[in-house]
């Protein structure tokens, strides 16, 4: 398997707006020690079985026997001493000790049939299970070894993709892979990144627009700065996640392995009743120790300690590649369990960023709405608040020409100031800016002329601030931010800012309903009014806002305490208790805070609100799997016993029967790994 991580397309080998499917790697099935033995001791067996079959002497087909079952058992011998050493039972070595049994009455070929099908489901377990890591693992070879990095001067040079560092420039050129997670910074083109956030067409990228390690790049030409180490990468983030994931155990698992080496146990002792009361009542010996073994081998609970780690681990590796790195087989279990919700708002249930919603130029100030984005934006394009950026990126998108400022200040809590082709523009808070300053107006009116154009000049700004007060309660009332913008000290518009909901909120409150059977509960710090509007349109009716970080964990307890499992889905510092407090928690990757992504017992990587019911619904199709499993081997255990002990059940039956059931649950719980099984989760099939 590791030779397969140095085999990695060459950047010039994929044309223009093909798909970025993830390379297909996978473990060559001869590649694993497990499957080299259980072949050589197949081969060995069916050399010797036609051979004894024919009449041939014993020394002709014997030794190859024997080497079957050095082949073949070692591997399983060795693992069931070292187990037998820490006292603990393993069904492994319950499965030699039959196979020797089998031998040392006479049935050679018995034996040695056991050891062949023990063996080659062992290898078939080895295999499936490196076949899950090389699902996850092969979005390893997506990201390209190489990469060319631009020095200072604009020189060109190649370097490996594990030496960047962030603030690197590279240079994509068209058909290439991009080499890390980074920030466009020049040029323009479309990139494919399907096998990152699962969009069937390319993508349009500019300036300023994010790109991913192991994109594909289309016909344009890009300048990227490193944004991420190339462990901290997304691909490698679910690498590592999903591998750390897959070294835990669910509780099932857990009950399952506490029971089963009581059980093992208990195999011994029926195993020896089943030998020594026939003996008895008279049996022959030969058919006493033969059912004995034949009970042992059918009784063993081989498929039911494979019946659950499979369907998790298949899910959590399905989850990763789509983008939601669940960080353990015990929350993929919970998951499943949750019967409620409850949902943050900015960051989670909104994209978190603000964005200008209402342009509102006042009456008899000749401003259009462009005209009004262009005074604002020119003054805000120096701050750094993310009001402003909020309006410069609203500008932009309209093209709209900025003019160059001059005397830029800043007054927190109040605004910016700025002089904007000649005129003072002033962009704030109503609060601070609205009220005061028409009372100067009206002064310096005063000293210039009569008392006549002062009282004009006192009702034309009451009017003005009227209206201005009248736009102002609008906006706050719809649950939008307002912001006023005066020129020369007389206010000639209202801004309206607003964080955006998520284009899949409104789906994905529906989905999360259709699963709990209960709609979501919106916790959140923001006020009341933005609350309300904000979950009108995702379709939420339960509404708790003004909330500080340890209001929400008692909401979450509230919940708990009513006896419903919670799960939390949030972003940000003053999330992380209640994320700790649920029963699960979801934490938005892309904009959360480390503490949120530490805490939470899943990420969602690429910031996907609806990935959110696909994982749960994953998580379910999991625990029906595993259940389904359960039921398989019951089914098959208690078939195998009853028939040996009411009838005479021939050991290489016994065996085929044992061991088929084996093989039969460890593939039905890779059922999970295929694509088909996410999309059924995201349709809510």
């Amino acid at each position: 398997m590791s030779s397969a991580l140095t085999e990695r397309p060459a950047p010039d080998a994929a044309e223009p707006g093909r798909s970025a499917a993830a390379p297909r790697r996978r473990t060559r099935v001869l590649a694993l020690p497990e499957a080299r033995w259980a072949a050589t001791a197949l081969a060995l067996f069916l050399v010797a079985l036609p051979a004894q079959l024919a009449g041939a002497p014993a020394w002709s087909w014997g030794p190859l026997y024997a080497a079957a079952y050095l082949t073949g058992g070692w591997e399983p011998a060795r693992a069931g001493l070292l187990a037998l050493k820490e006292k603990t039972l393993d069904v492994d070595l319950l499965m030699i000790v039959a196979a020797i049994g089998a031998a040392a009455i006479g049935q050679v070929m018995d034996g040695a049939l056991l050891i062949v099908i023990f063996a080659t489901s062992g290898a078939l377990e080895a295999l499936a299970t490196a076949r899950t890591a090389d699902s996850v693992r092969g979005l390893l070879d997506l990201a390209p070894a190489t990469a060319t990095l631009l020095d200072a001067g604009g020189e060109e040079r190649t370097v490996a993709t594990g030496d960047l560092v962030v603030g690197d420039t590279l240079l994509i050129r068209p058909g290439e892979r991009v080499g890390a997670d980074g920030r466009v910074t020049g040029g323009a083109s479309e990139v494919d990144q399907a096998t990152i956030t699962g969009e069937p067409l390319p993508v349009p990228k500019t300036t300023g627009d994010e790109v991913f390690a192991g994109t594909l790049n289309g016909t344009g030409s890009l300048r990227v700065t490193v944004e991420r180490d190339a462990s901290d990468s997304v691909i490698a983030r679910i690498v590592a996640m999903v591998e750390e994931a897959s070294a835990t155990k669910a509780p099932t698992q857990l009950f399952i392995e506490k029971v089963e080496q009581r059980y093992a146990v208990g195999i011994v002792v029926a195993t020896l009743a089943v030998f020594a009361v026939p003996l008895g009542f008279g049996a022959n010996l030969t058919d006493a120790l033969l059912r004995a073994m034949t009970f042992m081998i059918v009784a063993s609970p081989c498929a039911v300690v494979l019946a659950t780690m499979p369907p998790l681990l298949s899910a959590i590796a399905n989850a990763g590649r789509h983008g939601v790195l669940v960080k353990s087989a015990v929350v993929m279990e919970r998951l499943g369990q949750i019967d409620t919700v409850a949902l943050d708002k900015t960051g989670t249930l909104t994209e978190g960023t603000p964005r200008v919603t209402d342009l509102l130029p006042l009456p008899g100030t000749g401003l259009s709405a462009d005209a009004l984005l262009s005074l604002a934006a020119a003054a805000e394009r120096p701050s750094e608040h993310p009001l402003a950026r909020a309006v410069v990126g609203a500008a932009r998108a309209r093209g709209l020409a900025l003019a160059e400022v001059r005397d830029f200040t800043s007054a927190p809590g109040v605004g910016v100031t700025a002089v904007v082709d000649g005129r003072t523009v002033t962009v704030g808070a109503p609060s601070r800016l609205l009220g005061g300053n028409t009372g100067a107006d009206a002064e310096s009116g005063t000293a210039a002329g009569s008392g006549a154009d002062a009282e004009s000049g006192l009702v034309a700004a009451a009017a003005v601030a009227a209206t201005a007060a009248a736009a102002i309660a609008e906006l706050e009332d719809g649950g939008r931010t307002a912001v006023l913008v005066r020129c020369d000290g007389v206010p000639v518009g209202v801004l309206g800012i607003a964080d955006r909901l998520r284009p899949d909120a409104a789906a994905t409150v529906a989905a999360l309903t259709t699963l709990t059977g209960t709609a979501p509960t919106l916790l959140t710090g923001d006020n009341p009014r933005a609350a309300a509007r904000l979950a009108a349109e995702a379709g939420i009716t339960d509404v708790r806002a003004g909330l500080l970080p340890e209001d929400k964990v008692a909401a979450v307890r509230e919940r708990e305490a009513a006896g419903h499992r919670v799960l939390v889905v949030g972003d940000g510092v003053n999330d992380a208790p209640a994320l700790a407090a649920a029963h699960a928690g979801v934490a938005m990757g892309r904009a959360g805070s480390d503490l949120a992504l530490e805490t939470a017992d899943a990420v969602v990587v690429r910031d996907e609100l609806a990935t959110v019911p696909a994982v749960v619904a994953l998580s379910r199709a999991a625990r029906r799997l595993v259940i389904q499993n359960l039921v398989i081997a019951g089914v098959f255990i208690t078939g195998l016993v009853v028939w040996d002990l009411a009838g005479h059940l021939p050991l290489p039956l016994g065996v085929l029967g044992h061991e088929g059931s084996t093989v039969i649950v460890g593939l039905n719980g890779l059922r999970l790994l295929r694509d088909a099984a996410w999309r059924r989760a995201a349709n809510g099939a």
